[in-house]
């Protein structure tokens, strides 16, 4: 059975992905450390995890399998996620698969090198797009009807 796991920090596609997984009839997770407002879809569980660095990370790694599919932002975690067999999306609607997570593991360590080494090169990327909300909704649609048939 599919399951669907959203690292729900920051997670700017919670409402979207809610509806996709109703539509699909997919059990979804949002896994936090607190401050979210609880769904009232009977799909939808809020798993509210301790304080603690990557305590929601591992909760969604430790349960994240084959034929399921999980949206994170979180490169470390999405790479655990599509080596347990799951299928990763970034908020954006990027897949990252085992052809291209080791490239985007590389890029984050070199640009999380960078910015520590220039202290004038922080903050933040480019702004989330409506664009890049309709990429989301429409790769989350193709991800999850793969996942569902097996």
């Amino acid at each position: 059975m599919t399951n669907l796991y959203i690292d729900a920090d920051a997670c700017p596609v919670k409402s979207e992905a809610e509806r996709v997984a109703t539509r699909h009839r997919v059990r979804m997770f949002i896994v936090s450390n607190g401050g979210l407002r609880p769904s009232q879809n009977p799909l939808v569980e809020t798993v509210i995890v301790p304080e603690g660095p990557d305590v929601a990370d591992m909760w969604i790694a430790d349960r994240a399998g084959p034929g399921d599919v999980v949206i994170t932002g979180d490169i470390p975690l999405a790479a655990k996620c599509v080596e347990a067999g799951a299928r990763v999306l970034k908020h954006n609607g990027e897949a990252l698969t085992q052809a291209n997570i080791g490239n985007v593991l590389a890029t984050r360590d070199l640009m999380a090198d960078l910015r520590s080494a220039d202290p004038f090169r922080q903050g933040g990327g480019k702004g989330f797009t409506k664009a890049d909300r309709s990429r989301f909704l429409d790769a989350l649609e193709r991800e999850l009807r793969a996942a569902t048939r097996g």
